[in-house]
């Protein structure tokens, strides 16, 4: 019979920093795709401040473009989320306005 340990390899505190080290790839993806539908929204003459990203656009592109998993993914996400990093409503993630931008 398998050990559950086996599987538990990782102590805690090294997956919370290994999550937290994608925080600024994972932000740095999210400007990008951000940037992207900012220029659709400029594009139509429509407020940029609308721009948002699809929360499961915005995994597999994390996804694909850092080679994680979804549960990875996910874990990311969810973190950046707790700690303000970004804004998250309904099903779309956007960055939080700076005070110098308002």
């Amino acid at each position: 019979m398998i050990s559950q340990d086996k599987f538990n390899s990782k102590p805690e505190f090294k997956q919370t920093q290994s999550i937290q080290s994608m925080y600024d790839p994972a932000i740095h993806t999210l400007s990008r795709m951000l940037e992207k539908r900012k220029a659709i929204l400029r594009k139509r003459n429509d407020d940029e401040g609308k721009a948002a990203v699809n929360f499961d656009e915005f995994k597999k592109e994390l996804m694909s473009e850092h080679r994680i998993s979804l549960w990875f993914a996910n874990e990311v996400v969810s973190s950046l989320k707790r700690a303000g990093k970004i804004n998250c409503f309904g099903s779309y993630i956007n960055l939080p306005i700076k005070a110098d931008e308002a």
